[in-house]
């Protein structure tokens, strides 16, 4: 009877024996109930996550000398992680680790800094000379 019911679900007779005991013992609500592991330990704390989004929000390589980069990229990250917490954890994991933390990819843009006012009009003035003449 197994056999049939295992070939007629598409699993193992091993799998349909284990689930009739499950049943057998605690009925429905034992056979329904998933307990899975928690999984792997996480390379870094919370703490340390925090952290590394902090300083890709705040901060730039450039301003803590690790880079010319105007932007933290994964290779970045993964050199820093691996000097300041001592852990060597992989690109991809890296790019997983901030988007669990909200985070996503974009593109630097350049941002302009502000100009002077007084120094626009003057220019805007001497333009209007050069186009009179």
């Amino acid at each position: 009877m197994g056999k049939e019911v295992a070939s007629m679900v598409n699993v193992c007779r091993q799998t349909v024996s284990h689930y009739v005991s499950l049943f057998n013992e605690g009925g429905l609500e034992l056979l329904l109930h998933r307990d899975f592991s928690p999984g792997r330990e996480p390379f870094l704390t919370e703490e340390q996550q925090e952290k590394i989004k902090q300083l890709v929000l705040t901060t730039t390589p450039a301003e803590l000398g690790w880079d010319v980069a105007s932007a933290w990229n994964t290779k970045l990250l993964q050199s820093y992680v691996a000097k300041q917490f001592g852990v060597s954890i992989s690109r991809e994991a890296l790019r997983k680790l901030l988007h669990r933390k909200g985070l996503s990819w974009t593109r630097p843009t350049y941002t302009l800094a502000k100009g002077n006012l007084d120094e626009q009009k003057q220019f805007e003035k001497q333009m209007d000379l050069i186009k009179k003449t």
